[in-house]
């Protein structure tokens, strides 16, 4: 079995580049790196109003999903965030009831969601953290730990969204397709033109498998 690494929830960021799309951004408990996982609006607002305490007048789905398993006895046990291929985070959610154990495939964004409700570890894999995460220098402490750490904090939010906008390469080929419209629409031509080079290449991989394929030293 890989090496598992756990993870915590630091915050969320607004992606500047990718429109309707926000950086959720995940840290390692006992190491340097951060990593950004790219997320949709809905489930944003979902694990935001989960981190900060929040109570809906009504469960939302993700409310409804942990509830529903507890009243059946079904306690999850992990979420387990698997793989990394072309942009999209692959993760899984291990459910047991005491006698049997049960592995579903669910999108990176929902298992997150859920994870904090059911309060279970997020675990991924060491060679997911080298591939896709960051480190930032800290800033030297001053004496002020509670101030230092929540301006870390914020400074990592802030650099979040960067950190994960240069690796257009790792975009899934319908975000690359809905980036390229909305650069065109917002007449950044010259940022519509990397991304279009970019959905190029991947279409050319996508379309000739046996040929050299050069992702392996894209960090």
């Amino acid at each position: 079995m890989d090496d598992r690494v756990r993870l915590r929830i630091l915050g969320i960021s607004y992606s500047q580049l990718q429109s309707g799309a926000y950086a959720l951004l995940l840290a390692e408990e006992d190491g340097p790196h951060k990593i950004p996982v790219v997320i949709g609006a809905s489930e944003a607002q979902s694990i935001a109003i989960r981190i900060e305490g929040i109570v809906p007048p009504r469960p939302l789905t993700h409310d409804l999903f942990v509830s529903f398993a507890q009243a059946f006895g079904v306690k999850l046990r992990e979420v387990f965030i698997y793989k990394f291929e072309d942009g999209i985070f692959y993760s899984e959610l291990t459910f047991s009831d005491g006698e049997r154990t049960v592995v579903l495939d669910a999108r990176t964004s929902d298992a997150i969601a859920i994870a904090i409700r059911a309060h279970v570890p997020i675990v991924t894999t060491a060679a997911i953290v080298r591939e896709t995460g960051f480190i930032l220098d800290d800033e030297p402490d001053d004496g002020n730990s509670g101030a230092s750490a929540a301006s870390n904090a914020n400074e990592d939010l802030r650099q979040a969204a960067y950190f994960a906008e240069p690796k257009l390469e790792n975009y899934a080929g319908e975000e690359l397709e809905r980036t390229l419209e909305q650069l065109i629409e917002d007449e950044n031509y010259e940022e519509a033109a990397r991304v279009s080079e970019i959905l190029k290449k991947k279409k050319e991989r996508r379309d000739n498998p046996g040929a050299a394929d050069d992702r392996e030293t894209q960090l």
